[in-house]
């Protein structure tokens, strides 16, 4: 795993509890940013992913 793999995860996770908390607050405005910093998280762990695929084509 790179950098970006672990950063992006950890960023769709804090998204994900972010977007819970807004639910359960009633705040649609952190449920947006929740959900907007899950998809940033999503698409860093996606090129993270590539990064590693690139690096290492024999573990694919």
């Amino acid at each position: 795993m790179n950098k970006d793999q672990v950063k992006g995860a950890a960023k769709d996770v804090a998204g994900k509890v972010q977007e819970q908390v807004g639910k359960a607050i009633g705040s649609r405005k952190q449920q947006a940013k929740g959900l907007s910093k899950q998809a940033a998280g999503k698409v860093q762990k996606a090129y993270g992913d590539v990064k590693q695929a690139t690096k290492d084509p024999e573990q694919r």
